[in-house]
């Protein structure tokens, strides 16, 4: 954070009545059920109102005027900081020219060019320097310990009622920021094993673990939210969870590098009435980097414990756990605290929106204990216009009608809509508190450090080579060279395993069918499988590091342009690269995109992406087929073309299903750090277990199966041959399906529907039906035709637990058409490959 980014401040425009022009907005005040006041909220924005901010180019500045739009969408630009009066600076655009990175308040986040045409400015040659304490801190007294009386008193302690007993089950809300290092925290807490990523939302899902010392206590992580307005459902089910399920106590990570944009959902969560400890992390460096915060003073003006922690590094741990079961055990809330004067002079926009939140507070005390709702929170939810707490509380007409005449005297006299002005009075606070108790730091390392690297990985000519020169490097290791060669040597040792085995068995004069079932089912299934983990394995460790490093957020802001042609935003191409690992988390993790359209779209766009589950098919095949030279060549054809039917299949559902745009694209994008060597091998070594279990499970299974079909005839007796089995009959019936494709034989058919259960089967059940030997495929496929076999195992229905991930995050009808028309898909698309190649003399 440096003296020229803290310039992007608070500057006073001397025109508040412009302000208004915003109208009275969001999703609860554009309806007639709603709370009205101002302005209507859909006001499109016209030329003569002045410049927008998309007219900004790279390095210049500005001064909001007002922010236009409606609904959630403004709600958003504002809880995100883009409030009347404050100065902004166009850091870069991304290199096909949207969206735009802009810096305010201290930090940095993204947009689109659309998004920022609601936004009025000013436009000025620079931004006014803001005073920040800069004077040597005095000597500080010793942080308060567990209970104690800190240096200013104890006037802020309130208790809910009488402590809780000793032993009693305490549950711990751990929120936060996305980037902030919650999820770290979280591992230090409990000790639980989840992956640690820059890029935003990662933490999709709900996590709890027992803390450490405290068996009695759970640790519930919850999805990293900017504000708890209902914008995202990472929003609506962090706030459900705050509100319905009511923890014992909550524990507020807070990024100290970043303090101002993170003590915005502080103040949200201290209206909650919930006991609670904020966890100051980062602090290592922001002390490297000349920077401090007076934690004595910042704890006596929010009224609640502040720790100062480094997760990464471990420290503070014992001391946060010490405070948090402390407000917990003793039910200690933050005090009441107005974070704006109530201000006497009329037209003072603090003053009004103090006014107004206390006779909101006054009307609707009832209907807030009556529903479990704090009222703090609920009258400035209701000041906001949120339409869910609006239907929660159930204000009978005359009340409303009350309310609305504060929420018009509020916009009136304050010069600002609802919205702007709930925005503007908590981040006037927060600069007023950080003005008191931080020392700004100069520009961090790890700024400097992106900012030298994202010349060159986003930069305009530079971005898109970039990023093919990276996944080249990656693809490359993973098949050609590193992966390659580790897989080659382990398959040598699983051969090796697998001759001693048979040996011992003949030596020891067991069944010819029992030998076999060993041998060729089990050993030779399982271990054709396992010979290609070194290939997971490669993959995901590159895939780890990139998201690790924050390069995947970078990926998100290049390519976010390229994917709204498609109907998505660029959050949703992560999804997409994780799909090229795994199908499974891919599409879970999905449920990071605010937009239920998007999440639904990239859901069904993921299969499309080749997985690693398909990597053993393509190892096999090229091995066979296709010189060493060659084989990485083949894998990337089969990838680009996943892509480029994906593509096709995104345009086709833009058109014909999900009309509409994607939602706004509005993120931070995290500094670059050195991956954390614990948090990448965690993660490989889940995928690598994943892998392994699969292989013995599934796999284990489908290869028992098969070897059942193959060994035995329609009379239950043992097959003379392989023709004459069980599974040559279940094989001949779907044969002619693919004949027109060119591998009609029924050990080719046979492969592709145990392929359903999981893709590694294909190759255990190719080996099978072959007799082991690879080299016997050459029965089955050409070169060219193992190729289109390649292109339909590419495209067609992904795996069971695919499947059941995408019935879980939408419905069953979705999934069954999910299956029908990839099969669609891969068919078409190999007939159209093979008629080319008949056509060219290829076959």
């Amino acid at each position: 954070m440096t003296q020229e980014k803290n310039d992007a401040a608070r500057v006073d425009s001397g025109d508040g009545g412009a302000f208004l022009e915003g109208g009275s907005s969001g999703e609860g005040s554009s309806s007639g059920d709603s709370l009205a006041g101002g302005e209507p909220a859909g006001r499109k924005h016209d030329s003569n109102d002045g410049p927008t901010l998309d007219s900004l180019k790279a390095g210049q500045c500005a001064i909001i005027k007002a922010v236009r739009g409606h609904g959630e969408l403004r709600r958003h630009l504002l809880d995100m900081g883009l409030t009347p009066g404050i100065g902004v600076r166009v850091r870069k655009v991304a290199p096909m020219g949207d969206p735009i990175q802009i810096e305010l308040r201290g930090y940095e986040l993204t947009l689109r060019l659309d998004d920022a045409r609601f936004a009025l400015i000013e436009p000025v040659e620079s931004l006014p320097k803001t005073p920040v304490p800069v004077e040597p801190l005095p000597r500080a007294s010793a942080h308060p310990g567990i209970g104690e009386v800190s240096a200013t008193g104890d006037d802020y302690i309130r208790n809910l009622g009488k402590p809780l007993p000793k032993g009693a089950p305490i549950t711990f809300a751990l929120a936060g920021n996305q980037n902030c290092g919650k999820t770290t925290l979280f591992n230090q807490l409990t000790g639980a094993n989840q992956h640690v990523g820059n890029f935003p939302g990662v933490t999709v899902d709900k996590k709890e673990g027992q803390l450490r010392r405290h068996p009695e206590a759970t640790v519930v992580d919850l999805p990293g939210v900017y504000s708890l307005s209902p914008y995202s459902n990472e929003e609506v089910v962090t706030r459900d969870f705050l509100i319905k399920e009511k923890p014992t106590a909550i524990i507020n990570i807070v990024d100290a590098t970043n303090i101002e944009r993170n003590l915005y959902l502080t103040l949200q969560l201290m209206e909650l009435n919930i006991p609670m400890v904020l966890a100051l992390n980062m602090m290592d460096e922001l002390s490297a980097n000349g920077g401090s915060v007076r934690i004595n003073e910042l704890e006596a003006a929010l009224g609640i414990p502040v720790v100062p922690i480094s997760a990464v590094k471990n420290q503070g741990i014992d001391e946060l756990v010490d405070h948090a079961m402390h407000v917990a055990m003793n039910r200690e809330v933050p005090g009441y605290i107005d974070f704006c004067p109530a201000g006497e002079k009329s037209g003072d926009p603090l003053g009004e929106v103090h006014r107004c939140v206390h006779a909101f507070m006054h009307l609707i005390d009832p209907y807030a204990k009556a529903v479990g709702l704090p009222v703090r929170f609920a009258a400035t939810k209701m000041v906001e216009g949120d339409p869910l707490i609006e239907r929660e509380l159930g204000v009978p007409e005359r009340e409303r009608e009350a309310l609305t005449g504060f929420i018009e005297a509020l916009e009136r006299q304050g010069g600002l809509d609802r919205e702007a002005a709930l925005a503007n009075m908590r981040f006037s606070f927060i600069e007023r508190l950080c003005a008191r108790t931080i020392v700004r730091p100069h520009e961090s390392r790890e700024h400097v450090r992106s900012v030298a690297a994202d010349r060159i990985l986003t930069g305009r000519f530079t971005a898109i080579p970039c990023f093919i020169l990276i996944m080249g490097f990656v693809f490359l290791m993973t098949f050609s060279w590193l992966g390659a060669w580790l897989s080659d040597w382990l398959q040598t040792g699983i051969d090796f395993v697998i001759g001693a085995i048979g040996d011992a068995l003949t030596a020891a004069e067991v069944s010819p069918i029992v030998s076999s079932l060993v041998t060729d089912g089990i050993c030779g299934g399982v271990g054709s499988v396992l010979g290609f983990l070194p290939v997971i394995v490669t993959l995901f460790l590159f895939l780890s590091i990139l998201e690790d490093s924050g390069y995947m957020a970078r990926v998100a802001f290049v390519m976010d342009k390229p994917l709204r042609r498609l109907g998505l935003s660029g959050r949703s191409f992560v999804p997409m690269l994780m799909g090229f690992g795994c199908s499974v988390p891919a599409i879970m993790a999905s449920r990071t995109l605010s937009s239920e359209r998007d999440r639904k779209m990239t859901i069904l766009l993921v299969p499309f992406m080749s997985c690693s589950a398909k990597l053993p098919i393509y190892g096999l095949l090229t091995s066979v087929f296709f010189p060493p030279e060659m084989r990485g060549v083949v894998v990337l054809v089969l990838y680009l073309l996943g892509m480029a039917v994906g593509v096709l299949y995104a345009l086709a559902l833009k058109r014909f299903k999900f009309t509409g745009e994607p939602v706004p694209f509005v993120m931070e994008l995290p500094n670059y750090r050195l991956p954390s060597a614990k948090s990448v091998l965690r993660l490989v070594w889940d995928k690598a277990k994943g892998f392994i279990q699969k292989a013995f499970t599934v796999v284990f299974l489908a290869t028992l199966v098969i070897w059942f079909l193959q060994t035995f005839d329609a009379g239950l007796g043992l097959a003379a041959s392989a023709d004459e089995s069980l599974l040559a009959l279940i094989g001949g019936a779907i044969a002619p399906v693919f004949a027109p494709l060119g591998f009609g034989d029924w050990r080719a058919s046979t492969a592709l529907l145990t392929g359903f259960m999981a893709k590694e089967s294909v190759v255990s059940t190719l080996t099978v039906l072959v007799g082991g030997g690879v080299a016997a495929l050459q029965e089955v496929f050409t070169p060219f035709t193992a190729f289109v076999f390649l292109v339909f195992t590419l495209l067609y229905t992904p795996c069971v637990a695919a499947i059941a991930t995408v019935k879980k995050e939408t419905n069953g009808r979705t999934a069954a058409k999910l299956v029908v028309s990839q099969c669609v898909v891969a068919w078409v698309v190999a007939f159209c490959i093979r008629a080319v190649g008949l056509a060219f003399g290829l076959v």
